[in-house]
C-alpha cells in the first residue's frame, strides 16, 4: 500500500530549479511530521528538510538558502522547492513521514543536476 506518493524530480542544468511534491494519506498528513531526505550515489541517506508539528522547519546546512519546505494543507502535500541546485544535489529525493509508532517512507524521485 502507498501512503506518500512523490513527484517532480528530473534533470536540471547547474543553477536551475525543481519543485518536488509529495502527497500524503490525510490521517499522516496531519499526525506525523513531514520531511524530505536524500541519498546519492555510493552515500547514506541523509536529512534534506524536515517540518515540525511543533517546531520550525529545519534544513541540513547544505540546501540553507537554497531550499524551500512549504506545504498545502488543503491537498495533504508537502513542496520541497530546490533552486540554485548544484551537481552535488545529484540524488534519489525521498519523502518522510515520523509518526509515532512508524517511519514512512515514499519511493523516491530521482534529481539530477549536470
Amino acid at each position: 500500500h502507498v501512503q506518500l506518493v512523490e513527484s517532480g524530480g528530473g534533470s536540471v542544468q547547474a543553477g536551475g530549479s525543481l519543485q518536488l511534491s509529495c502527497e500524503a494519506w490525510k490521517y499522516i498528513f496531519r499526525s506525523c511530521d513531514m520531511g524530505w531526505y536524500r541519498q546519492a550515489p555510493g552515500k547514506e541517506r541523509e536529512l534534506v528538510s524536515r517540518a515540525f508539528k511543533d517546531g520550525p522547519t529545519t534544513y541540513a546546512d547544505s540546501v540553507k538558502g537554497r531550499f524551500t519546505m512549504s506545504q498545502d494543507n488543503a491537498k495533504n502535500t508537502i513542496y520541497l522547492q530546490m533552486n540554485n541546485l548544484k551537481t552535488e544535489d545529484t540524488a534519489i529525493y525521498y519523502c518522510s513521514a515520523q509518526c509515532l509508532v512508524a517511519f514512512h517512507w515514499g519511493q523516491g524521485t530521482q534529481v539530477t543536476v549536470s
